[in-house]
């Protein structure tokens, strides 16, 4: 039986309240679907605050007394990002050592894994190392989490620092995937000084650098700059390059479709 997306909602919410915690790995074994389908019901329902996502699965909804900033942050142009970590997904192959910066688009690149295996992740973002983790229990992917040593940001989901850069050093990868605040005058740059300093030396330690950026951080230029267009592989975006900036056109990706 085929169950349509408001009929698995409606189940989701009546097991939890029947059972007060599911598991995202039971809910999909019962409604046979992929447990990525059920990830994403869990996240559409947590946005309506029907439930609050654990740990591979759900409880009852809990209304915090403050939402953090990254949270805030990761609803805006929420579709939108996911269409564009969903193309990013894509570039990841078997044995392949990434880095993941932070940021409210690489924090899903994770969701759309499937199938890949002997994967190691290097990353800095406390909520992209928990996706990545669930991927892991949920053995879409194999291999391991490398989560940054430093200082933590709770308003930001993040660790840097100098500790953070000393250990990025020390490591080879084959690709890292960057988010931004903005990308101007042939620059890349980010809000936060130190998590940007983070972003720079991934990609100095990487074979191959590909951004992740949504239409309306072309043109912006926030606080401080990551790296310049020239030291990017490929740019994943949702609009067309500019015009005047035919020189990053062979780089340039644009992203359309859609996400479930």
């Amino acid at each position: 039986m085929t169950y349509l997306k408001m009929e698995r909602f409606q189940y989701i919410v009546k097991q939890l309240q029947e059972k007060q915690k599911i598991s995202v790995m039971d809910i999909a074994e019962q409604l046979d679907v992929a447990p990525e389908t059920i990830r994403r019901d869990l996240g559409e329902l947590e946005n309506r605050q029907l439930l609050t996502r654990v740990h591979g699965g759900a409880i009852p909804f809990l209304k915090l007394r403050t939402e953090p900033q990254f949270k805030r942050k990761l609803d805006m142009q929420k579709r939108v990002k996911q269409l564009i970590a969903k193309a990013a997904a894509s570039r990841i192959e078997d044995g392949d050592t990434i880095g993941v910066d932070v940021g409210t688009t690489t924090v899903h690149l994770a969701d759309y894994l499937e199938g890949v295996h002997n994967l190691t992740v290097v990353t800095n973002s406390l909520a992209a190392a928990e996706r990545f983790n669930l991927a892991l229990e949920e053995r879409r992917i194999t291999g391991k989490v490398l989560l940054l040593g430093g200082i933590t940001n709770p308003a930001q989901s993040s660790v840097a620092g100098p500790v953070t850069v000393e250990w990025l050093t020390k490591m080879s990868l084959d690709k890292v995937f960057l988010s931004c605040g903005g990308v101007k005058n042939g620059t890349v740059f980010d809000f936060d000084m130190d998590e940007s300093i983070v972003s720079s030396k991934m990609v100095e330690q990487s074979n191959s650098r590909i951004l992740l950026t949504d239409a309306t951080k072309i043109g912006e230029q926030s606080f401080y700059s990551i790296c310049s267009l020239d030291e990017l592989t490929e740019v994943l975006c949702d609009q067309s390059c500019p015009e005047d900036w035919s020189e990053y056109e062979s780089m340039w990706t644009v992203v359309k479709g859609g996400v479930e």
